[in-house]
């Protein structure tokens, strides 16, 4: 069964008497521990989909189904269980708390999770190794360069071990080898861990890191392919 699957999928927004519509009949599903890249340019309603696949949006019309279950048939409640503990995010933007160590970044979704405090420091170390950061614990986040913080953003999405990761644009902000580096860390994660992956990029050097690309235009379903060539990212990304 596949952990995500969507048919006929529209999303329409409106503001006063002006209708904007963003996707438009989409349908595919994605199955557990793959590592699928939605690529399109600026506008092309990638994001919106990602949210809506992230429960932090509703589709206009259409099925949105996780783990077999339709959207609309989660209460609240179990949206928000699921956002906190079976879906990490990753953001171009980082979101790091401000004035605080790389630690106390990574420990804060335990704070709303059931997990039982005496656990939360392995958890924290386990996600922050993960990453390649256990030498920067108790940095402090402003003194990490973009792709450390961005290791950081990981592994405080890690540390509750979700089925899922979302990455939006999770290289927007680095240089290629940064980049580079990134990438390596999602597709490790998804080979070691079977962390199911779902990557929002415009690049197609980033998305072919991934194994498969959804490619979005003018809010349809353009192809969806596997990917032939992986990319070697000890090299950078050729941006």
């Amino acid at each position: 069964m596949p952990i995500i699957e969507i048919k006929k999928l529209y999303k329409t927004y409106y503001a006063e008497e002006v209708e904007t519509p963003v996707l438009h009949d989409i349908s595919f599903s994605i199955e557990e521990d793959e590592f699928v890249a939605i690529m399109g340019p600026s506008g092309s309603g990638k994001s919106t989909l990602l949210h809506i696949l992230g429960f932090l949006d509703e589709q206009t019309k259409g099925s949105y189904r996780f783990n077999g279950k339709r959207m609309e048939d989660y209460t609240e409640n179990e949206i928000a269980r699921i956002r906190n503990n079976e879906m990490g995010f990753v953001f171009q933007a980082f979101n790091l708390l401000p004035r605080t160590t790389v630690y106390e970044n990574v420990k804060l979704p335990l704070f709303y999770s059931e997990i039982p405090e005496k656990e939360w420091e392995k958890r924290v170390m386990e996600a922050i190794e993960d990453v390649g950061l256990g030498h920067r614990t108790h940095f402090d986040t402003s003194r990490l360069s973009g792709g450390e913080k961005q290791r950081v953003a990981i592994a405080r999405a890690l540390v509750l071990k979700p089925e899922v990761i979302f990455a939006d644009e999770p290289t927007g902000n680095l240089d290629s080898k940064s980049g580079a580096k990134i990438m390596e860390i999602l597709r490790d994660l998804n080979k070691k861990y079977g962390h199911t992956v779902i990557l929002i990029t415009h690049e197609t050097s980033v998305a072919e890191c991934a194994r498969r690309i959804i490619q979005i235009k003018d809010g349809l379903v353009a192809s969806d392919h596997k990917v032939k060539k992986r990319f070697d990212t000890r090299n950078g990304l050729n941006k």
